[in-house]
């Protein structure tokens, strides 16, 4: 039997994940929140009311991780006295990281549907509150441990219905773009990609659209694009890039670029797109 892809390592090496913890302990009253960031909340004991413009307040009075994977502007308001970690997360951007961009505005996990994060909320707080020697990166690292551990959470106990975190809980899907993800500058044609899946090429076109949302090719273009923006912001020069992420020149992707985005890849990468 073949080993079961890995859903998460080929974003997690394209996109370098950051948390910076802005708030540890014990939180009260009202805090209007607006970073251009991305941002984690996560409540250890107490109660908080969390609400953001388009839809309801969501309570939570038990241990979770709240995540808001792009920049939102919202209010976290206790009721009493909670322990909290807020943090900044930084993991690419929303147009470019198609993690991401298929994330709902707001998912939140109560931490006892997953022990594996409780531990690691332990451990974090105990961390945060004793204020040892180089903390605040200690905490910054089990912060995005923590992260990571609530994406593999979040695909294993399928919480969004679409995109491409439903996309990575389908056992067949997550394959072909498991490899899509490793591999983009590959030649990617939809029969290889079925092949990856194990599916024929009809079945896995229709199965992949209805459950990430995009056809198989116009999924690979994006993720190629958003890539490349990503590496160009690094300082690598196009012709570079264009061979990375599957185009044969610089003049070819130029011509993607301007297809797609109506741009240059220069351009669009010093556009900066919302960061999370």
């Amino acid at each position: 039997m073949a080993p079961r892809p890995d859903r998460l390592s080929a974003l997690m090496h394209h996109f370098h994940l950051q948390a910076e913890v802005f708030l540890a302990g014990p939180v009260c009253g009202q805090h209007r929140l607006d970073s251009p960031t991305a941002e984690l909340h996560l409540l250890r004991r107490g109660r908080v009311t969390l609400a953001h413009e388009g839809a309801p307040p969501v309570t939570v009075d038990a241990p979770a991780a709240v995540f808001y994977p792009r920049p939102l502007a919202h209010q976290l308001h206790t009721d009493g006295e909670a322990d909290l970690v807020c943090a900044h997360v930084r993991f690419g951007t929303a147009d470019d990281n198609p993690l991401l961009r298929h994330l709902p505005a707001r998912l939140v996990v109560p931490l006892a549907d997953e022990p594996a994060l409780g531990a690691t909320l332990q451990l974090l707080f105990d961390e945060a509150t004793a204020r040892r020697c180089g903390h605040a990166g200690v905490v910054g690292r089990l912060t995005e441990v923590l992260l990571v551990q609530l994406l593999r959470h979040a695909i294993a106990a399928r919480l969004v219905d679409a995109g491409l975190l439903a996309g990575l809980s389908d056992e067949r899907l997550a394959r072909a773009l498991a490899a899509l993800h490793a591999d983009p500058g590959h030649a990617w044609t939809l029969e290889r990609m079925a092949a990856a899946a194990g599916m024929s090429r009809a079945r896995f076109a229709d199965r992949f659209a209805a459950t990430v949302g995009l056809p198989p090719g116009e999924y690979l273009t994006q993720w190629r694009l958003g890539l490349a923006r990503t590496l160009l912001q690094r300082g690598q020069p196009v012709k570079q890039v264009a061979a990375e992420v599957g185009y044969g020149s610089a003049s070819a992707l130029a011509r993607v670029f301007r297809h797609k985005q109506g741009t240059t890849p220069l351009r669009a990468a010093s556009a900066r797109p919302h960061q999370a």
